[in-house]
């Protein structure tokens, strides 16, 4: 008996132990030591300089940012590029029409000259990355106000990223990391001639659409192909039929080998914001007050655009893009807060805060850090309203209600008059117009009066009386729509063209007279007078007081403990295993998905689940090619890595750094991961590489793309 309870000890000991290796978003450039033990104690068969090098090709080489917000892989030789389908939604909107119309029916350049250009589509690759905190933080050390050494510290940004060596082509940039502990250089370049080479049709690349979106089991070819074009010294350079595809210094073999729960997984790319390290009266705000806040304005604006969407296919084609961002935080916020309750994070936190205490208790340091938690407690609870006010302004005037959004930049142009003058005036007037055509095409006035009717009203209801403008109370959300929407000149291009002619006199004359600029100039008025100032006042405190609590954190906890930097949009590394998981009581999921599942979801027509003829045929035949295994098609698998927005188009490779999956989403409750991380809990969703190679070869037939990448098969398929 004493034998078997050893080994049990020693099972959970192991079990332990693993889960602690999971988690964390690392950067490349930092991984020797800690992590590439840990690495390999999990499977992976390469080292640290493989992974990040700045004297040979190496796999950072290969994962670029994609248009500032993704996260893409080079996969050829030829600068073919892997993403998500809905990292290029944008630019596979934007060369749709009804009468070609991409997102529906797919689009494939079956030769490069197809291959259709995108404006301002770019793609950012890593050359270098290096610490610089001392000289960032030069001069700051006698400076008392949070908001003068911000100040000092924004200085010596801007000189390092114009004076550090570089090439001419390459740019600087400064990030900042545990909250303002560290600095790190970016040594950039980014490519701007990005061209569309494939993409399923949404059926395949949205399949579940809203519905499925954020949750496990997920049968979706989320998946885009593009091309980076250079000049013909390989070097970044704007659009011109002249370029030609980009060599790259690395890209990734693609293997075909299989998969198997617990191997091990690792993703590279651009996670955008986490906040790992927040108090937990921080997260209990998060949980009980402005998600909900949130998520109530998203779900309204979804009812009015879904039932547009659903009527009308120009109404479809128009909003699909803005109706699937605004869904896509919507699901994320209440799956985030599901996951934070049910994982106890804010019971977690307190214990964590008790432990901080006894350390800083143990370590003398009372009269440094002993103070920091009821800072903490006595700012989150004076910034409460204020911070409520400034998400529901945010939603509704600049993110949901369009008129109100665009109204707002012609708030910014009143303000930029009266603080730069004339010139500066005009300078921003002829750039908002000649931008505003793109605006134009996408908006639908009578979709926007619904939104702006209902969003009105949960203005009026929910944001602080305190704050709310005079013009606001009492007012009838139904009547004002229909005041804006009949008499504003803001609904459509010609006529705020018009408004906009003139000089800076005669045009801010004639928009404070219009009705639409008068709402949001209330709105706007009322918030940067009532609220943005003493939420910013209170923030720069926290801000203070989370940068000596990182400080802290980092000094007091021993040498052995997994402490990483919050996501910033910059380059990391995250690893673990394919794992499935438990999300109830009674309820486990496996962690592979296959066309079969497709197949039981098939609603034909619906606009979510259907499913196109040609996919059907083949699963009726079996006709897998080279890429089903055992008569099955895989489509998808999760795994325990710690992922986030950003990570969409990431690379998932194996453990000796070939391309297996293609990160795409989270599980739902999953998503607290941005705030709090659980290997039991978390896992991140991918396209299976061998659904990706079926639906381009076996479905669209482009073989011309098959070709010109390495894949790795399987030895008995040689």
């Amino acid at each position: 008996m004493k034998h078997m309870k050893f080994l049990r000890l020693l099972l959970l000991f192991i079990v332990v132990q693993v889960q602690a290796q999971q988690g964390g978003m690392w950067i490349p450039s930092l991984l020797k030591g800690m992590n590439e033990s840990e690495m390999k104690n999990l499977g992976m068969k390469i080292s640290a300089e493989d992974i990040y090098s700045v004297n040979q090709s190496s796999l950072k080489d290969a994962v670029p940012h994609f248009d500032g917000g993704c996260t893409a892989e080079v996969i050829s030789d030829k600068g073919l590029i892997l993403t998500n389908h809905h990292c290029g939604y944008d630019n596979i909107q934007s060369h749709s029409t009804v009468e070609h119309d991409y997102l529906t029916n797919g689009f494939w350049a079956y030769k490069m000259e197809d291959e259709l250009p995108n404006k301002d589509l770019f793609v950012t690759f890593i050359v270098r990355i290096e610490d610089v905190t001392a000289k960032v933080l030069e001069g700051t050390t006698g400076i008392n106000s949070e908001s003068d050494k911000q100040k000092k510290i924004q200085e010596n940004i801007n000189l390092l990223n114009k004076t550090l060596p570089k090439e001419t082509w390459q740019e600087n940039s400064i990030r900042t990391f545990f909250d303002g502990n560290q600095y790190i250089l970016f040594v950039t370049e980014t490519f701007r001639d990005v061209r569309l080479v494939g993409a399923p049709p949404s059926s395949i690349g949205k399949f579940g659409s809203d519905t499925d979106n954020w949750v496990w089991p997920r049968h979706t070819g989320d998946f885009s192909l593009f091309r980076i074009y250079a000049d013909k010294d390989n070097k970044p350079a704007a659009y011109s039929k002249d370029n030609v595809p980009y060599k790259p210094k690395h890209f990734f073999p693609i293997s075909l080998k299989g998969l198997k729960e617990n191997d091990f997984t690792m993703v590279m790319g651009y996670p955008g914001r986490t906040q790992e390290y927040l108090p937990a009266i921080a997260v209990e705000q998060i949980v009980s007050t402005l998600n909900p806040a949130k998520v109530a304005i998203r779900d309204a604006t979804l009812k009015v655009q879904n039932e547009f969407m659903r009527k009308d296919n120009a109404i479809k084609i128009q909003y699909a893009s803005k109706n699937a961002s605004i869904a896509n935080s919507w699901k994320k916020w209440m799956g985030e807060t599901k996951g934070l309750k049910k994982a106890n994070a804010v019971g977690v936190k307190k214990q964590f805060e008790a432990d901080f205490q006894q350390k800083v208790a143990a370590a003398g340091k009372q009269a440094e850090y002993g103070n920091l938690l009821i800072d903490f407690e006595k700012n989150y609870t004076e910034i409460q309203e204020y911070a409520l006010a400034r998400d529901i302004f945010s939603e509704i005037a600049l993110r949901n209600t369009e008129i109100l959004s665009l109204g707002y930049k012609l708030f910014q142009l009143e303000q930029i008059y009266n603080t730069k003058g004339e010139q500066s005036f005009n300078d921003r007037r002829n750039n908002l117009i000649n931008g505003l055509g793109d605006f134009y095409k996408d908006f639908n006035p009578k979709v926007d009066e619904k939104v702006f009717e209902q969003l009105i009203a949960i203005y009026t209801a929910k944001y602080p009386k305190a704050f709310l403008p005079a013009e606001f109370e009492n007012v009838n959300a139904t009547n004002l729509a229909s005041e804006v929407f009949n008499q504003s000149q803001l609904v459509s291009y010609d006529k705020i063209k018009e408004l906009l002619t003139g000089d800076s006199k005669t045009v801010l004359e004639k928009l404070n007279k219009d009705r639409g600029f008068q709402v949001i100039k209330a709105m706007a008025d009322s918030h940067l007078k009532k609220v943005a100032p003493k939420y910013d006042e209170i923030n720069l405190r926290n801000i203070a007081t989370q940068r000596t609590y990182m400080k802290a954190i980092m000094e007091l906890s021993p040498k052995s403990a997994r402490i990483f930097p919050d996501a910033n949009s910059t380059l990391r590394v995250t690893y673990g295993k394919i794992k499935g998981y438990k999300p109830n009581d009674a309820v486990v999921y496996e962690p592979f998905t296959y066309l079969d599942g497709v197949m039981e979801k098939y609603i034909p027509g619906d606009y979510e689940f259907d499913v196109p003829k040609k996919l059907i045929d083949l699963y009726n035949a079996k006709d897998y090619g080279k890429y089903g295994v055992n008569g099955k098609m895989p489509v998808a698998f999760i795994a325990t890595n710690h992922t986030t927005g950003g990570n969409s188009g990431s690379p998932a490779l194996d453990a000796k750094g070939n391309l297996i999956g293609l990160n795409f989403d989270r599980v739902w409750e999953g998503t607290m991961s941005d705030i709090y991380y659980s290997p039991e809990i978390c896992r991140n969703i991918m396209v299976d590489l061998r659904y990706v190679l079926f639906i381009v070869d076996k479905f669209a037939g482009a073989k011309n793309l098959i070709e010109e990448m390495k894949i790795i098969y399987p030895k008995e398929r040689k």
